[in-house]
């Protein structure tokens, strides 16, 4: 029997027997090499190394032992090194050493031996660690004193040993299953980050942040670099934050993401923000509206002209909230544009724009054309600065409804910071419709929520009851935990909101010395339920708990 076949036999023995290797067959074996086994997917890449090592009684060489050692790269060609998968290095005597993938590789072993001219001693490794070795020192040795090729071409082969180590099979299945494990999750974000040991990778769920297994003997370069070829981002370029996206078919569901790459201290992180495509129809009834708040956004959206704005820190649904109202709004009479950072809902029949700073299209600059579009609706992602600020209000003044978003703590701070972004207070008294501050608690899981009546004891125990205005013999509901929740005892997310309709009184105190607290005062004795109100009367129903309550906002 052939080296090759050998190494199929024990390999054969220790495998799980569902999972049939193409080593087994000797026939097979011979003519395929380890390297084509490994990129089939159906044995890792560390298990193929490990029965090789075993099977040809050579050392078994890790990662750590290839990154420690002193490379000699700089002896051979960069795409031979990269061709044949093997990694030449030089112990502390100086004797000359071949970490190899498949040790019955002659050709790479015999190269070896005539460029150090003399024996090497063989190791075995997996090919994934040999290409992260080959990468990390071609790029030393480009950038070191003693270079004696061209570096550019030296980068360029460390970018495409990396690009082909990326596109391997066991990359690409560990991202692919990354991404399964997120819809499974209902994940929104998922955090991939570098580490001193590793990778740590951690997913949003109903806005909080959960650890969860990394893939296991991935490089954490090559998950890297996976994800940005997917988003059609540079894997040359490490040293700068790149953004990209992507849209792509995870079994039956198809997914868009948007991808923002970061470069640290330990390498590139990578955030994958997750947009599922079948999210089904936007319904405001759907958003978790009061029924008073529910009148108050539907008379906003009748106007004919006006300003409606958004406001809530990053992550608070915002953008759901704005995509449901122009689905409203979207009827084949009116003409709806939108300039947008990114795209996150498409709506069919609305003409969505994205920004891209690169080239001149900002929202500023998107608003200046749209003007002269002819629109009816028109919706801005976010008034960040004053141009911006001061073309949508004359564009709400000449006959639009324009929809957009601010960053304050509630609804009577919008007035004052578009003032302080050069907005004259009698143009905003003239056009603003509505301000709506929300943001998003989670739910309770309906299949193990508990019911519990407040007791004195509960009382004196836990304060925030009574600062949320309980009394003893009350009803609340508190998470439990279970299987279909994850044990944490939430399941989806609503939004509570206050709702400020700028009519009468309230329209008076606007103006270029407006008072936030006045203004808010004024709208809650004019009828305004404040957030806090709103996300009481859902714990009161049973859809949230205390916890979550104070977790997002606060009694004032």
């Amino acid at each position: 029997m052939n080296d090759l076949a050998a190494t199929g036999a024990l390999l054969n023995e220790r495998v799980k027997p569902d999972r049939p290797v193409a080593l087994a067959d000797s026939a097979t074996a011979a003519r395929a090499p380890l390297k084509q086994i490994w990129q089939s997917g159906e044995v890792s890449a560390h298990d193929l190394a490990d029965e090789a090592a075993a099977a040809h009684g050579l050392p078994r060489l890790q990662l750590p032992d290839l990154l420690s050692a002193q490379p000699a790269v700089a002896r051979f060609s960069a795409r031979f090194l990269r061709d044949m998968f093997v990694f030449p290095f030089l112990d502390r005597a100086g004797a000359a050493h071949l970490a190899v993938g498949d040790p019955t590789d002659r050709i790479a072993i015999r190269a070896a031996e005539i460029e150090f001219a003399a024996p090497v001693a063989l190791g075995v490794a997996s090919f994934e660690d040999i290409a992260t070795a080959l990468s990390l020192a071609i790029d030393e040795a480009a950038a070191g004193p003693g270079e004696t090729t061209d570096s550019a071409a030296r980068i360029e082969d460390s970018v495409d040993s990396l690009r082909d180590l990326a596109s391997g099979a066991p990359v690409v299945r560990a991202f692919d299953e990354l991404l399964e494990r997120a819809l499974d999750l209902r994940a929104s974000d998922l955090h991939i980050e570098p580490t001193r040991d590793g990778l740590s990778v951690r997913m949003r769920v109903d806005g909080l942040l959960h650890v969860v297994a990394a893939p296991n003997q991935i490089p954490p370069q090559a998950l890297i670099s996976r994800i940005k070829i997917v988003s059609g981002l540079n894997i040359a370029e490490r040293r700068l934050p790149q953004d990209g996206a992507a849209r792509l078919k995870i079994g039956r569901n198809e997914l868009d993401i948007r991808v923002a790459t970061m470069p640290t201290q330990h390498g590139e992180a990578a955030v994958i923000r997750l947009l599922a495509r079948d999210r089904g129809l936007l319904d405001i009834g759907r958003l978790g509206f009061s029924a008073a708040d529910e009148r108050k956004a539907r008379r906003a959206l009748d106007a004919p002209h006006g300003m409606i704005v958004i406001t809530g820190p990053t992550g608070s649904g915002k953008t759901t909230t704005l995509a449901t109202m122009l689905s409203a709004l979207n009827t084949p009479t009116r003409k709806i544009l939108t300039i947008e950072d990114p795209i996150e809902y498409e709506i069919a029949g609305v003409n969505q724009s994205q920004v891209q700073p690169a080239i001149g299209l900002t929202f500023a600059a998107a608003m200046r054309a749209f003007v002269r579009q002819d629109p009816d609706v028109i919706m801005v992602g976010e008034v960040r600065d004053p141009e911006t600020a001061d073309i949508a209000i004359h564009a709400a003044l000449t006959g639009h409804l324009v929809l957009t978003t601010l960053h304050t703590d509630t609804a009577a701070a919008a007035p004052p910071r578009l003032i302080d972004l050069g907005v004259e207070g009698f143009l905003l008294k003239s056009t603003l419709r509505m301000i709506l501050a929300q943001r998003l608690v989670r739910v309770l899981c309906d299949r193990c929520k508990t019911r519990h009546g407040l007791s004195r004891a509960d009382m004196q125990a836990d304060p925030r009851y009574e600062v949320c205005g309980f009394r003893p013999g009350e009803i609340v509901f508190e998470p439990k935990g279970c299987e279909r929740c994850g044990g944490s005892g939430y399941r989806g997310r609503v939004g509570v909101f206050e709702c400020l309709e700028v009519t009468g009184a309230t329209r008076e105190l606007i103006g270029p010395d407006i008072d936030a607290h006045a203004l808010d005062a004024l709208a809650i004795r004019e009828g305004m339920s404040t957030m806090m109100d709103d996300a009481l009367a859902k714990c009161r129903a049973g859809i949230t708990s205390v916890r979550e309550v104070l977790r997002v906002t606060t009694v004032r």
